[in-house]
């Protein structure tokens, strides 16, 4: 759903640890700063992940993005690929061998991060967080890396905070992640997310999308306009999936 409304590539990621800004000082000896300040998530895959997720990619004015594939230049290729470093595969994971895409994602690229999960009596549900990228200084990250897997590929992660509910914290955020795998994607598309899910007649459990920019077919209204999320369960249980076996 993140390559079709985006028209880029996904950076798909274990969600592995929550790092809180005490956790981070007792073992750095530094202070998170900046967005980081509250904390953050260290997207991390086992393995590989999609080259553009490097952040190597430019806009006109000089700003990492992740690019449609039309507009990815010769250059950008290029500073993706010499930011990446191919590393011998861990054995305790990868019996057969091979190599692993490391990178370090670079900072202060817009991000959405999104999980589908099928849940058994429930179906499909959908999971959004708006944030961004961040950069740590090379000595934290170093430290921090070495905690999983430093032949993995790494994005640091900062959702946009709310204060309620899965978003009062960045902790909850991570405690509320249904599993341990997200797929990234650049720009804030929880919006464009949320309007097809509708579509689809899948639930969204948790978002951070500001409620001015939230599209739901008006009959939506109908079962409550105060939850606005319960009230997505209940018109898409009503309605039905638009597509499958128990279409109504």
């Amino acid at each position: 759903m993140g390559i079709l409304l985006s028209d880029r590539a996904q950076v798909f990621a274990d969600v592995r640890p929550y790092w809180s800004p005490e956790a981070v000082k007792r073992v750095t000896g530094k202070e998170l700063t900046g967005i980081a300040a509250n904390g953050i998530i260290h997207l991390i895959n086992s393995g590989s992940a999609a080259l553009d997720g490097t952040g190597q990619q430019r806009d006109a004015d000089g700003n990492p993005v992740m690019k449609p594939f039309w507009d990815i230049t010769a250059d950008d290729v290029a500073r993706c690929l010499d930011a990446t470093s191919w590393r011998p595969a861990n054995r305790g994971y990868f019996r057969g061998g091979g190599f692993s895409s490391q990178f370090v994602t670079k900072g202060g690229m817009p991000v959405t991060m999104s999980r589908l999960n099928i849940i058994k009596g429930l179906g499909p549900v959908l999971q959004i967080a708006e944030g961004y990228t961040v950069e740590l200084p090379e000595d934290v990250h170093h430290i921090l890396d070495n905690r999983t897997d430093p032949t993995w590929p790494t994005t640091w992660f900062v959702p946009r905070l709310t204060g309620n509910g899965a978003f009062k914290d960045v902790y909850s955020v991570m405690n509320s992640w249904g599993a341990n795998h997200g797929s990234l994607s650049y720009g804030h598309i929880g919006a464009d997310l949320i309007t097809l899910a509708s579509i689809l007649r899948i639930p969204v459990a948790m978002h951070n999308v500001p409620e001015e920019k939230i599209f739901r077919p008006s009959a939506w209204g109908a079962f409550g306009t105060m939850d606005l999320e319960g009230a997505d369960y209940r018109a898409c249980q009503n309605f039905g999936p638009l597509y499958g076996k128990n279409r109504k």
